[in-house]
């Protein structure tokens, strides 16, 4: 049984970053190249979270004025030649190890220290601040003490541990669709999209080029459902397998695609942990039936082959808290304006549900853009905490906008931004105005 108050500090930081996924990278590195003393708190073996476990590879169109870390990291990513924004398409793609080397290189350039396979287990709270985190490691559990924390787990855990307010789901308590992602080799790339372009599939219009992306999903008169409903009746493939079916080529790896599926459609809270563990047996299942489904089925799959299963579900939204200000569709619809705003989104609102299908808003013409304001990431209950990543303040809707990869890295470095800011004015981050931060 251990005494929370005996457990042995090995830390004292001005900033500890906990979870070290996109937004939670982007935090380490701009707080740590203005100056803080920077940890960053990572369960897994690297930094990326989604973007690097989950191979969540693609960062999603986005076509607003991007912070300074969001450009670094495409350029390091352009000088390693594993990135794509070529004409052909609008992501900035690249590969799951390239974009946690990045990220690891540039935190670490600048000065951040990072502890990985280091779980949050609880924190200590007094006078609305958080004195200290507990992590649990092979060796123990451990004490860090910081002047100021940033939740970036993804699922507001270090929020919700400090007694930050929260949410979750829609206005039935229902979650997003989670995914299991999976990547395989072996494809003949140009014999797929030959077939794809052969059934006029208007989804597949990329003639050229090492790029491909096809997609399928049940009952929205895609080209390819034919095929998949083909593979049900030949017993490769079981009804909720065709919920959603889509593929990427990966930069630098010519004949592999990833895979952002199969959509585990049984798992509706993503909040009960047996209902995520299930989710993780039932992907496994899934992904065997629809590498053997391809392999037999899918013109340029004859001689395909499993390269890897993401290590980490893909969770598009869980729980997220309730802060000072909660960015809702109306400001979606408004394209709304805050003097506080820490970051410009313009990706549609995308909502995977399991029981309402896929729940598309009006997408933006280009050069229109939201603001998501700073109010967004504080509370009422914690003083020196900012929460970012896909768990800030929004309604279930608007979450399904700001969840992408560009918007929360250049969230995270405008709260990396802040968090040095208040640490040089000694402002507590609840008090902090939020201004001037894009």
């Amino acid at each position: 049984m251990y005494q929370w108050d005996k457990i042995k500090v090995i830390g004292n930081y001005d900033t500890v970053v906990v979870g070290g996924g996109t937004a939670g990278a982007a935090a380490g590195i701009r707080a740590a190249k203005e100056g803080n003393r920077v940890l960053i708190v990572e369960k897994s073996l690297a930094l990326g979270g989604a973007a690097v476990n989950a191979l969540v590879n693609p960062m999603m169109e986005s076509f607003v004025e991007h912070g300074e870390i969001f450009h670094e990291i495409e350029r390091r990513l352009k000088e390693k030649g594993v990135t794509t924004r070529d004409g052909i398409m609008e992501y900035v793609h690249s590969t799951a190890e390239a974009k946690a080397l990045v990220l690891e290189e540039m935190f670490l350039e600048y000065g951040g220290e990072i502890l990985y396979d280091a779980v949050l287990t609880d924190c200590q709270v007094k006078d609305q601040k958080i004195e200290k985190i507990f992590v649990t490691t092979e060796e123990g559990v451990y004490a860090i003490e910081a002047e100021q924390f940033v939740d970036a787990t993804g699922d507001a855990v270090l929020s919700r541990m400090a007694g930050v307010a929260y949410t979750a789901g829609d206005e039935n308590g229902n979650n997003q669709m989670t995914s299991l992602r999976f990547e395989m080799g072996g494809i003949d790339v140009e014999k797929y999209r030959a077939y794809c372009l052969s059934l006029n599939d208007e989804f597949s219009p990329l003639v050229k080029g090492y790029f491909f992306e096809s997609a399928m999903v049940r009952n929205k008169n895609f080209k390819l459902e034919p095929v998949f409903q083909k593979g049900v009746e030949l017993g490769y493939l079981k009804e909720e397998d065709l919920v959603y079916y889509q593929c990427f080529s990966i930069p630098d790896q010519p004949g592999c695609m990833t895979f952002n599926c199969p959509h585990i459609s049984s798992m509706k809270k993503n909040t009960d942990v047996w209902a995520r563990s299930r989710a993780v047996t039932e992907g496994h299942q899934m992904i065997f039936r629809l590498v053997s489904f391809l392999k037999a089925c899918m013109p340029g799959f004859e001689h395909a082959y499993l390269i890897r299963e993401a290590s980490a579900l893909g969770v598009r939204e869980s729980y997220r808290i309730v802060g000072k200000y909660v960015l809702s569709e109306d400001d979606y619809i408004k394209r709304a304006r805050f003097e506080d705003a820490v970051a410009k989104g313009d990706w549609y609102i995308d909502v995977h549900s399991a029981t309402k299908g896929l729940v598309h808003m009006e997408k933006y013409q280009r050069g229109e853009y939201y603001e998501i304001p700073y109010r967004c990431l504080i509370n009422e209950q914690v003083d020196n905490l900012l929460t970012i990543g896909r768990c800030i303040s929004t309604t279930f809707l608007a979450q399904a906008s700001i969840r992408i990869q560009p918007t929360v890295i250049d969230m995270g470095d405008a709260a990396g931004k802040a968090c040095a800011d208040a640490h040089t004015k000694q402002t507590a981050l609840s008090k902090f105005e939020g201004k001037n931060l894009i």
